[in-house]
């Protein structure tokens, strides 16, 4: 049971490291610091988009608007991290005291 807990947190570790790079990347684009026309920067961009926007344009969707600041994935980190505590926590106690 402990390595199944274990995958799940190192999926949520990666993906929590892969919102931190899409935040940084969008960042970069943004103030014209990565050239978008680059083939190789490109397709990093086009990954980080894949995989963070169907997770995060449901936040969107229910977020105020802020005038341009977009918080969602603040929001997404602290619900991983909430999950991820709560895994451990209080979950994998119960399920760990009964095997």
């Amino acid at each position: 049971m402990f390595a199944l807990f274990s995958t799940i947190d190192l999926a949520f570790s990666i993906y929590t490291w892969i919102l931190i790079a899409s935040a940084i990347y969008s960042w970069l684009y943004a103030f014209n610091v990565v050239n978008p026309r680059n083939a190789f920067v490109a397709n990093i961009g086009q990954f980080l988009y894949a995989v963070t926007e169907p997770v995060l344009a449901p936040i969107r969707r229910r977020l105020p608007n802020l005038n341009g600041i977009d918080i969602s994935p603040i929001i997404l980190l602290l619900l991983i991290y909430f999950i991820r505590m709560l895994m451990w926590n209080s979950i994998y106690p119960m399920v760990a005291g009964s095997v």
